[in-house]
Order: structure tokens, then sequence, then C-alpha cells
């Protein structure tokens, strides 16, 4: 069963309400539905995501540094 993307499109992370993006295995199957915000992947199950925060998965790694702010004072 395929996953109908326009669908994928309209999931928010059920913690956040933030977007998702669609992680795939080596061989571009669907492996889960991730949200980068909350470092948290929701695996699908026959082809179905599971959106439920009790079901979710740590992100591998640790999360992405944020960019540096631009600094609008200088220093003398």
């Amino acid at each position: 069963m395929s996953l109908d993307h326009h669908l994928i499109d309209l999931l928010v992370c059920p913690v956040c309400k933030g977007p998702l993006q669609m992680r795939r295995d080596a061989e571009m199957r669907p492996l889960d539905l991730a949200c980068m915000a909350d470092r948290l992947a929701f695996p699908l199950r026959d082809g179905i995501p599971l959106m439920l925060e009790r079901e979710a998965l740590p992100l591998d790694g640790p999360a992405p540094a944020p960019a540096p702010a631009a600094s609008s004072s200088r220093s003398s």
C-alpha cells in the first residue's frame, strides 16, 4: 500500500503541530514521518502513520545547532 502524498502534506506533528518530513529507507520505501522540531519519528505500519505521541521514536543523532543570531550591537 502506498501513501497518498497529498494527504501526508496535510498531517502535522501531534505534539507541536509542526510540519512532518517523510523519511525513507535505503530502497526508497517510506519509513516514518519525522518532526525535526521535536526530534521524533512517527512510524508507518501497513502504510498507515501512527500519529500517537506514545508511538513516536526519538530521531538518532543530536539536534542541529541553531543558526547564530545576528547581533545589532557593535563592540568598541
